[in-house]
């Protein structure tokens, strides 16, 4: 007979602990000024905070499939948010910038393992018929409050200082594992699988160089003619093409790759990869141009920016019960072509852009990456067989950070390239205006390569069919 579960409460505890979880991960970007400023820091060591937090992330995913299936979700939930509770505390604490880092990272080891968690339970929990609503009400979360992230910082940050970005999350934390004691159920079963520490050290290589790799590239002003990125991340690929083939052979991977087999998922992770770059890399690239061409303050830039985010979380429910209602395709192609025309004004953009267009057009962006990302990624899980549900969430995960860190850093490579070029041709003074058109043309050329981009999300996008798991049926479901 099949257990029933209280699905309410569970869906509850996970979007209490992954909310401040997630909000955690934008809310120090904004402090990174004051904290160079405290601890008397160059830029680069303090973007550790950022990288690092990214890079600890990243490493951890792949690591996630293998503690879902030794560890029950009551262990896992309540184990991942008292390390992200305990990282919080010392971070707070932090008397220097080598504890807050340490800190940083302790936070980092928990947010990293807790949405792999949480969407492989949530997996098990709810038929496919009902996933797209159910992960555009987690998907609020996981938009929502890296939105607000910033906008909180600055007023906390402003008002109170930069202690209080982890003071005020730990009450909420502590609440979140309170509340899992109390009320969450363990979902699925304790499976066991044999650990392999070759695949470990291989997918930690791997996965941490190119995230390091990639985000040192678009931090730094040699990008990726430097010999030591190079080296970085030719050692890092290296150990990903042997990670892959030690996976084929072993009866019980650490990361199942087969699920790339399965056409639904591979389509479907290949838009939501790329939909990733772009909206992680327009994060970056939208608030430098309105800061300096459009001549903005970072706290204008960051409200001109904050409806198209806002928008972003709170359609995601609504994406969701669409995804349910009609099906990938009527929500996915839309919202590929929406994507194609933003990337073609930004390719446009000018310092006499009306505002208005650049907000309605940012709206747009946002709205297109809530249309794609999340009924991107149900479907592709939905078209995996239970077994493999920790692979393919662990894999959707894992290339997030990824994505993130390729579209940043392509993306500004690309942009200061095309700045360097253009005031290389500059004969007479190089002024604030010929300044503002170098970045002008440089945004032009990061944002043709995303039209390339957008324009290949859209041909993937027509292939894109209903996914059904083989070993499904809803007589199963209760």
């Amino acid at each position: 007979m099949e257990k029933h579960y209280n699905r309410k409460i569970i869906l509850a505890t996970f979007m209490i602990g992954a909310f401040f979880a997630v909000l955690n991960e934008t809310l120090l970007n904004i402090a990174l000024t004051e904290l160079m400023e405290v601890f008397g820091l160059e830029a680069p060591t303090v973007q550790w905070m950022a990288t690092g937090f990214m890079l600890v992330m990243g490493v951890l995913m792949p690591v996630s499939a293998l503690l879902i299936q030794w560890f029950t979700t009551r262990q896992m939930f309540i184990g991942v948010m008292t390390v992200f509770l305990a990282g919080t505390i010392i971070a707070a604490s932090a008397f220097n910038f080598p504890m807050l880092l340490t800190g940083r990272m302790i936070q980092a080891v928990g947010t990293g393992l807790l949405i792999p968690v949480i969407m492989n339970a949530l997996l098990l929990l709810y038929e496919p018929e009902v996933r797209g609503r159910i992960m555009g009400t987690f998907g609020l979360v996981i938009m929502f409050a890296p939105a607000i992230g910033p906008t909180l910082s600055g007023v906390i940050v402003d008002v109170l200082g930069w202690r209080w970005l982890f003071i005020t999350v730990i009450p909420f934390a502590l609440f979140s594992i309170l509340f899992a004691i109390k009320y969450l159920e363990n979902v699925g079963e304790v499976t066991r699988p044999k650990a392999d520490v070759l695949s470990i050290v291989l997918s930690s290589i791997g996965i941490g160089g190119i995230v390091y790799g990639f985000s040192s590239a678009g931090e730094s002003g040699e990008g990726f003619s430097s010999v030591n990125i190079l080296i970085i991340l030719g050692v890092a690929f290296l150990s990903l093409i042997l990670f892959v083939l030690r996976q084929l052979k072993l009866e019980e991977p650490l990361l199942d790759v087969r699920v790339f087999t399965y056409k639904s998922y591979a389509r479907g992770i290949t838009i939501f990869v790329i939909v990733i770059m772009a909206m992680f890399a327009s994060e970056i690239v939208m608030p430098m141009y309105l800061q300096g061409p459009l001549g903005f303050s970072a706290k204008t830039a960051g409200l001109l920016l904050l409806p198209g985010a806002l928008l972003n979380g709170l359609m995601s429910p609504v994406m969701g019960t669409l995804f349910d209602k009609f099906g990938p395709r009527k929500l996915i192609i839309p919202g590929t072509l929406v994507l194609v025309g933003v990337m073609i004004f930004f390719s446009n953009i000018g310092p006499s852009i009306p505002v208005w267009s650049f907000i309605l057009a940012y709206v747009l962006l946002m709205l297109a990456v809530s249309a794609v990302l999340m009924p991107s990624q149900t479907n592709a899980l939905n078209e995996l067989p239970k077994h493999l549900y920790p692979h393919g969430t662990a894999i959707a995960n894992t290339l997030q950070p990824i994505g993130g860190a390729l579209g940043v850093s392509i993306f500004v490579s690309i942009m200061s390239q095309g700045e360097r070029s253009y005031l290389n041709n500059v004969s007479g003074e190089v002024t604030g205006e010929v300044m503002d058109q170098a970045m002008t043309a440089g945004v032009h050329q990061a944002y043709w390569f995303a039209l390339g981009l957008a324009v290949l999300t859209f041909i993937v996008s027509l292939f894109i069919r209903k996914a059904v798991a083989p070993d499904y049926s809803p007589e199963q479901q209760s």
